[in-house]
């Protein structure tokens, strides 16, 4: 069976893109891959279009990827549109992957786009409510709140405007994990303020203003122990990525010295477990599968992008990736371990708290970042001699966890 490579990426920067729509952000994002290969969009075989926002923003169900995609003058190729809550973008290159992988096609694009601002918030927030089961919406509550027993919350440390639901799904992840090893909410600033130093580095992200620990935590509340500096902003954007095998990275005479090669890349759902079994997080579990096809550990790992929607949410996958031993998340952060030029660099982009969270984009964000990584073209964020590279992102939520995890590691 063939290697299959990431031979282009590209991506919009992320923010509030009030002057442009899905099909610009499609067409800038894919542009931009196909400049990076060195590619005419004929070349393409194939395109999986990640999107979860438009239905609900624009009513546009059904045939979005078609549509941006015909608005580009790409047709004919099989198009497939790909809703998978937050993990939307990381599942579109699943499936080119495999696509490619099947002999299906030798090139395939996977690219995600988004446009979430407006000036309405609720409806804007409201995005976020049927990423669980509405059905069970006040039992679910219910159960998240217990996850937080014991821990006092300050009064004012509510935010009385509106949020995202999945704000207080990330605090009661936080309170238990207050509760169960001691986190502080000292340690989940230490992450969002390493992020938005790393940022600092990164023209396409969002916010590129360094915070320090002490100015996150005196930042205005939005659930405790959640500050704004801690939680991802609504973002409009695009990322694309295209994929091929050998065959066809010979075929095209296109640069195999910028080729990156996919170790493995995964979906995972969640399944039901108990609160204190850290060890079978559906996250946890997939990265256990992925290490095991890619014939790596987490010591190999040189760098990492996670889903970190929330602070709380880089530091359970980093224990969940096996980066440290769980409750420990919160120690490495503090310490300095997760920084450029530490042990194991987290989120050198800036993460989604600092770079942005264009929900159907994030996943294809998070291998731009890591190519970018792993060909030494970071510039000042680089980390220095990487050479595997792995992305988390997960989506949703069922139960206690994600209802979904994929994980992709890469290398050069």
């Amino acid at each position: 069976m063939e290697d299959i490579y990431v031979v282009g990426v590209g991506m919009t920067p992320f923010g509030r893109h009030l002057d442009k729509d899905i099909k610009q952000l499609t067409r800038e994002a894919t542009e931009a891959a196909l400049v990076d290969a060195g590619m005419r969009q004929e070349d393409l075989q194939a395109a999986f279009f990640s999107n979860t926002s438009q239905g609900h923003m624009e009513g546009q169900h059904m045939i979005r990827g078609q549509i941006a995609l015909r608005a580009m003058g790409i047709g004919r190729i099989p198009v497939v549109n790909i809703e998978n809550a937050c993990a939307s973008g990381s599942s579109a290159f699943v499936l080119a992957c495999n696509h490619v992988r099947s002999g299906a096609s030798d090139v395939a694009l996977a690219i995600g786009a988004e446009k979430m601002f407006t000036t309405d918030k609720q409806k804007m927030f409201s995005v976020f409510d049927s990423a669980w089961d509405l059905s069970r919406a006040a039992e679910i509550r219910d159960d998240l709140m217990k996850l937080g027993r014991d821990v006092v919350v300050p009064e004012g440390s509510t935010s009385p405007r509106p949020y995202s639901v999945f704000m207080d799904v990330y605090a009661a992840f936080a309170r238990s994990h207050m509760r169960t090893f001691g986190t502080t909410q000292r340690q989940l600033a230490a992450v969002s303020a390493k992020n938005h130093v790393h940022s600092v580095h990164n023209p396409l992200s969002q916010y590129q203003v360094a915070y320090s620990i002490d100015d996150v935590l005196a930042a205005p509340p939005i659930t405790y122990p959640l500050t704004l500096p801690m939680c991802s902003p609504v973002s409009d954007g695009a990322a694309a990525v295209i994929v091929c095998n050998r065959s066809a990275l010979q075929r095209l005479g296109l640069d195999a010295r910028r080729a990156i090669r996919v170790l493995a890349t995964l979906v995972q759902s969640g399944s039901p477990r108990s609160e204190d079994d850290h060890a079978n997080h559906c996250t946890a579990l997939a990265a256990r599968r992925a290490y095991e096809l890619a014939g790596v550990g987490p010591d190999d790992i040189s760098v990492a992008e996670v889903h970190d929607a929330t602070a709380m949410g880089e530091i359970i996958q980093s224990e969940n990736l096996g980066f440290c031993e769980f409750g420990q998340g919160g120690v490495i952060a503090e310490r300095g371990d997760t920084r450029i030029g530490g042990r194991i660099p987290i989120n050198p982009s800036g993460g989604l708290e600092s770079k942005g969270h264009p929900v159907g984009a994030t996943g294809l964000a998070q291998v731009h970042e890591l190519v970018t990584q792993l060909r030494a073209e970071a510039g000042a964020r680089q980390v220095e001699g990487a050479r595997i590279a792995l992305a988390e992102n997960g989506g949703g939520l069922e139960g206690i966890e994600e209802a979904v995890a994929c994980i992709t590691i890469l290398a050069r």
